[in-house]
C-alpha cells in the first residue's frame, strides 16, 4: 500500500489547473478557469477548475473531483496509475501498490504492454543512433528526407533492421513474455515462438496525449511498389487508431497557445512542420478522420485548418472531414496546396515566413473551398450542379451560429449563382427532415417517458435537504451570522410559557450542529453522514475547513460531491452574467435565512414521515395512544410550518 506521506507529497506538488491544461484548453474566469467539457460534446464551456480549492467540476456530465479523479475519468487510469502519472510529472518517488487479484491481473497486462512498447522504442532508437548499420542506412535515409538530428530525437524515431527475429529475441532475453509482445502488436506468434512484425523500416512511435507509446507507424526505406509504404501497429488494449492523433503529445501546448490546429495527413508532414517552427500540427495518420479525434482537438481549440495534398485522395479526405468537424460545432478552414505539393515538401522548400503567409493566403472557409472546388467541375451541367448545391447547403445546415450561417448562404449564392431564397428554402427542408427523423426514431421512447408520469419519479426531498446542509457547511460553515431564534420563556403575567424571538450571533456550523443535535437528527444518506462527521471534526478542532487539505483524503465519490458543491456557486461565471448587466442573486447574500429555512424544512419533512409511519400503525393496531402521538405530531408540524412561512 502506498504510504500516506507519499500521497500527501503528490497532492501538495500537483496543481489541478496544470494537469488538466495538459489535456484541454482552459481560460481564466474570475478566480477560476473554464473550458469545454472533455466528457461531452458541447458548444459553450461548462467545465470549471478551482485552483484555490484544487478541484474541478464538469456541469454537463455531473462529474467532478480532485486531480486524481480527473485522470481516472479522462485517461481511464486506475487510482494507482493516476498517482504514478502525477508522481512522474512532478518527480516524486512512489511505492508500488497492493491490489485485488482481479485489479492486479488487468493492471499487470496493461502496464506490461506499455513497458514492452517503451522497451521497443528504446530498442529502435538505439538501432538507429548507436549502430553502424543504423547510421549508414537509417540516418542517411532520414537526412535525405530533410530530418534534423533534433527532430529525430524529439519524435523518438528509430529503425527496425531487415532481420526476422532480432527484436523478439532481444525482448525475450530481457524477460518479456511472448504473449505480451503479441498483445502489444510487436511480435507475431508462430509455432516456433514468434517473429518481428516490423523489419527494414523507419519506426515512428505513436504516443498518447500524455506521452506513452501506444504503437507504431513503420515506413519502408525503398520505393518498392510491391511492399506497403506504411504498416501500422494493430489495435490493442492500449491503441485504438480512431482515438489517437500523431504528434498531439508534442503539439498540445502549442495548439492551446495558437488557438488553432493544423491537420495534415502523414507523420513526415508533422515532423517537417515542427522542424520549420510550426508546432501546432497533428496528423490523422492516413486513417479517416473520426469523431474521437476531433474531440481530442476540440479540448484544446475550436479551430482546425486542414492541410491535405491536392490529389484526389487528399481532396476526398478534406471533404469527408469538413462535415464531421462542423457537426462538432468547430470552425474549419482548408488550405489549398499547389499541384504536386504536400505539407512535407512545402516545409522543406520554403522559409517559416513564406509558409505562414502561404497558409494564410490560401486557407478558405469550408463554404468557399467546397463551392469553388465542386462548381468548376459541373458549371454547365444543371443536374450535377443541383446535387452540388444540395451538398453545400447540407454542410451549411450543420453551422449552429445564425449569423455565420447567413453569411455562408450569401457566399454560396454568389459562387453557385443561386438565389438566397432557394438556399434558405433548402435549409428549411433539411431541418424539417431532421426533425421528422428524430421524431420517428424517438417517438416510442418519448411516449414511454410521458406515460411514466412525475409520480413514479419524485424528487427525493430528504436527499436534497441533506445535501443543502452539507453545502452550507462547506461554503459558509465558518461564517458568523445573525439568526432569528425562537426562545421559550415563562411569563409571570400570563402564568404560561410563551415564545419570543431574539437575534443571536453564531457561527453557521455551530447553529447547524446544535439544531440537529437538539432534534437528534442523523443523516439518512451515508455519503452526507460521512461528510458531516468529517466537516464537524475539522470545524470543532480548527474552527475552519481547508478543502484543499481534506479532499486528498476523501474517496472519489465524496470528492466528487465536494467539488460539485463548491463549484456550483461559481457556475454563473461560465455565462458571464455580470458582463451582461444581469444580477444573479447568490446564496451567500443571505446565509442566515438559508440555514434557518433548510433546518425547518428538514424538521417538517421528518415530522411528516413520522406521521405517515404512525398512521400505518393505527391501521394495523387501532391503538388510542398512537392516535394521540399523531395529533401531537400534527401540532408540531403546524408550528414548524408557521415558523417556515415566517422565514420565507
Amino acid at each position: 500500500m502506498i504510504s500516506k506521506t507519499t500521497i500527501n507529497n503528490i497532492y501538495e506538488a500537483a496543481r489541478v489547473e496544470e494537469v488538466i491544461s495538459d489535456f484541454i484548453s482552459l481560460k481564466k474566469a474570475g478566480s477560476n478557469f473554464k473550458g469545454l467539457s472533455p466528457f461531452s460534446q458541447e458548444k459553450t464551456p461548462s467545465f470549471m477548475v478551482s485552483p484555490a480549492k484544487q478541484i474541478w467540476k464538469d456541469f454537463s456530465s455531473g462529474k467532478g473531483g480532485n486531480v486524481v479523479a480527473f485522470l481516472m475519468e479522462h485517461e481511464g487510469f486506475s487510482y494507482p496509475e493516476a498517482l504514478k502519472y502525477l508522481a512522474k510529472k512532478y518527480n516524486i518517488e512512489i511505492e508500488e501498490f497492493i491490489k485485488t487479484p482481479e485489479e492486479q491481473i488487468k493492471y499487470d497486462i496493461r502496464e506490461s504492454i506499455y513497458i514492452a512498447l517503451s522497451f521497443s522504442c528504446e530498442y529502435y532508437i538505439k538501432n538507429l543512433n548507436n549502430t553502424d548499420m543504423g547510421k549508414s542506412i537509417g540516418i542517411s535515409y532520414l537526412n535525405t528526407r530533410g530530418f534534423s538530428v533534433e527532430s529525430i530525437k524529439k519524435f523518438g524515431l528509430g529503425i527496425a533492421f531487415n532481420e526476422k527475429k532480432s527484436f523478439t529475441e532481444q525482448a525475450l532475453k530481457k524477460g518479456y513474455d511472448i504473449s505480451i509482445l503479441e498483445k502489444s502488436g510487436l511480435t507475431i506468434k508462430d509455432g516456433k515462438g514468434g517473429f518481428d512484425r516490423f523489419k527494414n523500416r523507419i519506426m515512428f512511435p505513436i504516443k498518447s496525449i500524455s506521452g506513452r507509446v501506444l504503437g507504431y507507424g513503420a515506413r519502408i526505406m525503398s520505393n518498392s511498389k510491391k511492399i506497403a509504404k506504411y504498416i501500422n501497429s494493430p489495435e490493442s488494449e492500449v491503441y485504438q487508431k480512431s482515438k489517437v492523433l500523431y504528434g498531439l503529445f508534442e503539439s498540445k501546448s502549442f495548439i492551446i497557445k495558437e488557438d488553432n490546429c493544423y491537420l495534415v495527413e502523414g507523420y513526415t508532414d508533422v515532423i517537417q512542420f515542427h522542424q520549420k517552427g510550426i508546432n501546432n500540427v497533428v496528423s490523422s495518420s492516413g486513417t479517416a478522420l473520426s469523431s474521437n479525434q476531433i474531440m481530442l482537438v476540440k479540448r484544446l481549440t475550436e479551430n482546425i485548418t486542414i492541410i491535405f495534398d491536392r490529389d484526389q485522395a487528399g481532396i476526398s479526405a478534406a471533404l469527408r472531414g469538413i462535415d464531421l468537424i462542423l457537426e462538432h460545432g468547430m470552425n474549419v478552414r482548408i488550405c489549398k496546396l499547389d499541384e504536386g505539393e504536400d505539407p512535407d515538401s512545402l516545409a522543406r522548400k520554403h522559409s517559416l515566413d513564406y509558409i505562414n503567409d502561404y497558409i494564410s493566403s490560401n486557407s478558405l472557409d469550408f463554404i468557399n473551398f467546397k463551392a469553388s472546388l465542386l462548381a468548376k467541375q459541373y458549371e454547365n451541367e444543371p443536374t450535377k450542379k443541383a446535387e452540388i448545391v444540395n451538398n453545400i447547403v447540407k454542410s451549411i445546415s450543420l453551422v449552429q451560429d445564425v449569423i455565420k450561417r447567413e453569411l455562408y448562404v450569401q457566399t454560396c449564392s454568389k459562387i453557385m449563382k443561386i438565389s438566397e431564397d432557394s438556399i434558405f428554402e433548402t435549409l428549411s427542408r433539411i431541418k424539417k427532415n431532421k426533425e421528422n427523423r428524430f421524431r420517428n426514431q424517438h417517438s416510442k421512447s418519448i411516449s414511454i417517458v410521458k406515460n411514466s408520469g412525475s409520480k413514479d419519479d419524485p424528487i427525493d426531498e430528504l436527499y436534497e435537504l441533506e445535501k443543502k446542509i452539507i453545502t452550507i457547511l462547506i461554503l459558509y460553515g465558518q461564517k458568523t451570522e445573525t439568526f432569528n431564534e425562537s426562545i421559550l420563556i415563562f411569563s409571570e403575567v400570563d402564568d404560561e410559557i410563551i415564545e419570543k424571538n431574539k437575534y443571536v450571533k453564531s457561527k453557521v456550523y455551530e447553529k447547524i450542529f446544535l439544531d440537529l443535535q437538539q432534534d437528534e437528527i442523523e443523516f439518512a444518506n451515508k455519503e452526507f453522514r460521512d461528510l458531516f462527521d468529517i466537516l464537524m471534526t475539522e470545524y470543532q478542532i480548527k474552527g475552519f475547513v481547508s478543502i484543499e487539505k481534506i479532499v486528498p483524503n476523501l474517496s472519489s465519490k465524496l470528492s466528487g460531491i465536494v467539488s460539485s458543491i463548491i463549484l456550483q456557486e461559481e457556475k454563473h461565471f461560465l455565462h458571464k452574467w455580470d458582463k451582461k448587466s444581469i444580477h444573479v442573486r447568490l446564496p451567500s447574500e443571505n446565509v442566515s435565512v438559508m440555514v434557518t429555512e433548510t433546518i425547518l424544512s428538514l424538521r417538517k419533512l421528518l415530522v411528516s414521515k413520522k406521521i405517515e409511519s404512525l398512521q400505518e400503525n393505527i391501521k394495523l393496531k387501532n391503538n388510542k395512544s398512537i392516535l394521540e402521538d399523531v395529533m401531537g405530531y400534527y401540532q408540531l408540524r403546524r408550528i414548524v410550518s408557521s415558523k417556515l412561512n415566517r422565514v420565507l
